[in-house]
């Protein structure tokens, strides 16, 4: 199967997979399950491609390593993401969305999943690239890259553990949340996603100059990037704390880093407990 042929055919299941994860979402009337789809039709579609065998031959170990990681990622996020959609209810993003859409919402959201479909094909391409690098083995970058991926999947466990049990005492239901890694950063679980991206590119580039299609994979993390800081994620999120929780979160935004890990601002006296 030629790569052409491999791109073609993710695109198309990603663009109905999303087409079907905007249905979910007008019919249950929580648009929470957008993200969950999105999070295991990316990580089935980048295993996928990880697996598929050029000119006949057999699968790699690396093929393998990148497909399990590309799946652990996804089984993570997205029953994570299932759990709370049940839990929660809709995404505030989402509802905000909603609201400034107004009549157009339907339509408009449509495109908007079939952008993020566009988003999943560059992710699964990085993957597919990092998969079949053609060095021979199992070499200390991909140890590194298996490192790198596992460190970011359990960070970011660990952060949503930490922010679920800061939510589960009463006496928090308004505060914001600064323990453990929300006190070194507003938002480490997407940190914690943008590390795990950059492990594709440890697995792919070769220094020495033999597989100069491994610099492709530095698509990935730096998509993740523009979309977490500055699209998708941080500004809405933020908006919507700032609109619900207004000079607490403000002073918490005055204090702890964005996105970087980082010790506390001193400016501000620091204040309780965030609710997202």
């Amino acid at each position: 199967m030629t790569a052409a042929i491999i791109v073609v055919t993710l695109a198309a299941c990603l663009s109905a997979t999303m087409a079907a994860g905007w249905l979910v979402a007008l019919w249950t009337g929580r648009s929470g399950w957008i993200d969950a789809i999105w999070s295991f039709a990316t990580g089935a579609a980048a295993a996928g491609a990880a697996l598929v065998p050029f000119s006949g031959s057999e699968i790699s170990a690396r093929q393998t390593l990148v497909a399990a990681l590309a799946l652990a990622w996804s089984l993570r996020l997205g029953l994570h993401i299932c759990a709370r959609t049940m839990s929660d209810g809709d995404d505030p993003r989402y509802q905000h969305l909603r609201e400034e859409w107004g009549v157009s919402f339907k339509c408009r959201l449509f495109w908007f999943l079939q952008i993020q479909a566009l988003a999943s094909l560059v992710l699964a391409i990085a993957i597919l690239v990092a998969a079949h690098n053609p060095a021979p083995g199992l070499g200390v970058s991909d140890w590194l890259g298996l490192a790198l991926l596992t460190l970011a999947v359990a960070g970011e466990a660990i952060a949503d553990r930490q922010l679920s049990a800061f939510r589960s005492d009463p006496a928090n239901q308004r505060a914001i949340c600064d323990i453990g890694l929300w006190g070194i950063m507003r938002h480490p679980n997407y940190f914690f996603e943008w590390l795990g991206w950059s492990a594709y590119a440890v697995i792919a580039i070769d220094l020495s100059g033999d597989y100069p299609l491994g610099w492709v994979t530095l698509t990935a993390p730096l998509l993740m990037y523009w979309l977490l800081v500055h699209v998708s994620g941080i500004p809405p999120l933020e908006a919507h704390m700032l609109r619900s929780r207004g000079a607490a979160f403000s002073d918490y935004q005055a204090r702890v880093n964005a996105f970087w890990p980082g010790p506390h601002h001193r400016s501000r006296a620091k204040p309780a407990g965030l609710v997202r």
